[in-house]
């Protein structure tokens, strides 16, 4: 889901090395810290650029408890665990990796966290997040090792790119959904839903300004669509404000909640894989992506992009402690990068942003899921973009990949849509004669889920 594909390397004017010799004495040890000067940085940038991240990310307050309430789960509590970890995750990514990029729950986790995990398959959240700690850990332990370059190589460019596409798609179903744009319908599963309902004209118009705000290059645009649309639902939707500002709420519903033995239990092998697969594609990516687009990619630093996946590793099942889904870099990150962010100095100030958020608690509860829902689609919408990377003359390259992205929303699992193209892919080089185009991870992978199907069923 890479907005900034395109958004070139920026030197920031303010940026300068003399700017940044001639700080002020008090930034010395910010100087020792994040090491300005080498970079190319200043204070003053730093912060603009996390200013910058924050607002294109801090949606993720509002939509992340929507989702995960959905799923049976506290509201309020999700909200503090949300900035708890969207803060302790981007401040170890900071302090520790000193990268310019932040972290949060990741969107498309958390709607298949809820409508495929808790809601479709029938297990309780509590085993839900257990499932995302054991993911974590094996996350964790695979990046320690160095096994995860491994998988990364293994697993086909192809696939790669219809993970994020079917979770795109997928995510617009989701928000078509809570809009009332679609709805259930007996003969054709599907239908238009009343479209003079204040919900569907209130997240049409949401929609739409973000869409208009973003290609105007307004900072917060997802943001200020959900406020918005928030806004006039209190006046044409029958919502009832509630404030703005108050005590964040108890994170007790949630913190040390999750099973851990009715995961090992509850034979959710695929849950755990697609939550695996996921995090490591779309973290990795996120990760490399911005780093490179910042000017950290290069021999000698490369120390930091590996402090950078342990960061990202550990906060997966620091968030399933707090009670939340699992917790990934963000692409928006690319935004502060674009203003000039170098340091994890950018990083910190997110943090700082993230954690002043426990105090709007009564503002995220007044936001109505059809409010959120301009984002889900957005964003969902953006993810198609990476269609433009398959190779659409080989069909044992393209059907695969078109079998995992359509197979997503329209079986409402992230899992079967992974499952049926890793099958997909391995039987067709099979049978065309290109088995040894294809990794033993890819087998792998291919086994697990057929024999899935083939001993457990569904779902």
């Amino acid at each position: 889901m890479n907005r900034f594909e395109e958004v070139p390397k920026v030197t920031d004017p303010h940026a300068s090395g003399t700017a940044a010799r001639s700080a002020p004495q008090g930034t010395n040890w910010l100087e020792r810290m994040f090491k300005l000067t080498e970079h190319n940085t200043t204070v003053r940038t730093e912060v603009i650029a996390g200013l910058t991240t924050f607002l294109t990310m801090a949606y993720i307050i509002f939509v992340n408890p929507s989702i995960l309430g959905d799923a049976g789960m506290p509201k309020g509590a999700v909200f503090v665990a949300t900035c708890l970890i969207a803060a302790l995750g981007t401040l170890i990514m900071g302090l520790y990796a000193n990268y310019p990029i932040a972290m949060a729950p990741g969107m498309g986790l958390n709607a298949y966290f809820a409508y495929v995990v808790v809601l479709g398959m029938g297990y309780t959240w509590q085993i839900a997040l257990g499932a995302v700690f054991i993911s974590g850990c094996l996350f964790l332990i695979v990046t320690v090792t160095g096994l995860r370059e491994l998988f990364i190589q293994g697993i086909p460019q192809s696939l790669r790119t219809a993970i994020t596409v079917g979770i795109g798609m997928f995510l617009a179903l989701i928000a078509l959904k809570s809009a009332g744009v679609v709805a259930a319908s007996p003969a054709t599963f599907v239908t238009l839903g009343d479209l003079h309902s204040a919900p569907v004209v209130l997240a049409t118009l949401g929609f739409l300004v973000i869409v208009a705000l973003d290609r105007l290059e307004v900072r917060g645009a997802i943001l200020i669509g959900i406020l918005l649309v928030t806004v006039l639902s209190f006046f044409f939707g029958g919502n009832k404000f509630h404030g703005v500002f108050d005590a964040p709420p108890s994170i007790a519903p949630t913190f040390m909640q999750l099973d851990i033995m009715g995961a090992l239990k509850g034979g959710i092998l695929n849950v755990v894989l697609v939550f695996f697969l996921v995090e490591m594609f779309d973290a990795t990516g996120t990760l490399m992506g911005v780093a490179k687009r910042a000017g950290l990619l290069v021999p000698g630093k490369m120390e930091r992009m590996n402090k950078a996946l342990l960061a990202d590793s550990g906060a997966i099942f620091a968030g399933s402690l707090l009670g939340t889904s699992s917790t990934t870099a963000y692409v928006e990150s690319a935004a502060g990068v674009q203003a000039g962010g170098r340091t994890g100095l950018t990083a910190v100030v997110v943090a700082g942003l993230f954690l002043a958020c426990l105090m709007i608690s009564p503002l995220a509860g007044s936001v109505p899921a059809y409010a959120t829902a301009p984002a889900l689609l957005f964003v969902g919408c953006l993810m198609l973009r990476d269609l433009v990377e398959l190779d659409w003359e080989d069909t044992t390259e393209v059907i695969p990949a078109a079998v995992t992205a359509l197979a997503m929303p329209f079986t409402y699992s992230i899992a079967n849509g992974l499952a049926f193209g890793f099958i997909t892919y391995a039987v067709l080089k099979l049978f065309t004669g290109r088995a040894r185009e294809v990794h033993v991870m890819v087998w792998v992978i291919a086994a697990i889920f057929l024999f899935k199907f083939a001993y457990v069923g569904g779902h």
